[in-house]
């Protein structure tokens, strides 16, 4: 089946370095494994129609970003807290919820004896708020910076594999590591 594929790329592509490229990016896609609990789809459901689409948008950024990080081979996606949470074997364990407490809004949470958010609010003072040093919180009328918000994702998924160097706020700006979307 790749050998059809193959041949269709040298029909259209003249440039046989064009085809290798291309093929050497196909041959470095990888699939990313996902371990669900069960129980976090319940989770979701429970969500109010509006919250539900939030977190499910959250959640898709989450497994979007895993699979475009080298180095994850594996997201587990259960719940910890009663909370969907996403973990990594290199990452630190990232969680998202909404409260009935305070309804117009959610929140991402990361560990909060990490610089994680310490970073974030650096990098980020002026693109998200924070609640202390474990949560960065979105209200329901908020429209997300999806690029800003996938580098903190990916800081936190590959955190133990980064947390040593000096400079994690360039990591999470993406100058060190790239973000391969």
């Amino acid at each position: 089946m790749k050998n059809i594929g193959f041949k269709y790329l040298r029909h259209y592509l003249v440039d046989p370095v064009q085809v290798h490229l291309i093929i050497f990016r196909f041959a470095l896609m990888k699939e990313l494994k996902i371990k669900t609990d069960t129980k976090v789809e319940f989770v979701f459901n429970e969500y109010p129609a509006p919250v539900r689409d939030k977190m499910l948008f959250l959640r898709h950024l989450v497994i979007e970003t895993a699979k475009a990080t080298d180095g994850i081979e594996e997201l587990e996606e259960t719940l910890k807290w009663g909370e969907p949470s996403y973990l990594t074997k290199i990452g630190s364990t990232l969680r998202m919820d909404w409260k009935p407490k305070t309804p117009d809004q959610y929140a991402m949470y990361f560990k909060c004896t990490s610089r994680l958010v310490e970073t974030f609010r650096v990098r980020f003072e002026h693109t998200f708020e924070f609640e202390g040093n474990r949560a960065i919180v979105f209200h329901l009328d908020d429209e997300i910076p999806t690029e800003s918000l996938k580098h903190c994702i990916k800081a936190t998924l590959i955190y133990h594999k980064v947390k040593h160097l000096p400079t994690l706020a360039r990591i999470i700006h993406g100058m060190e590591l790239k973000l391969n979307f």
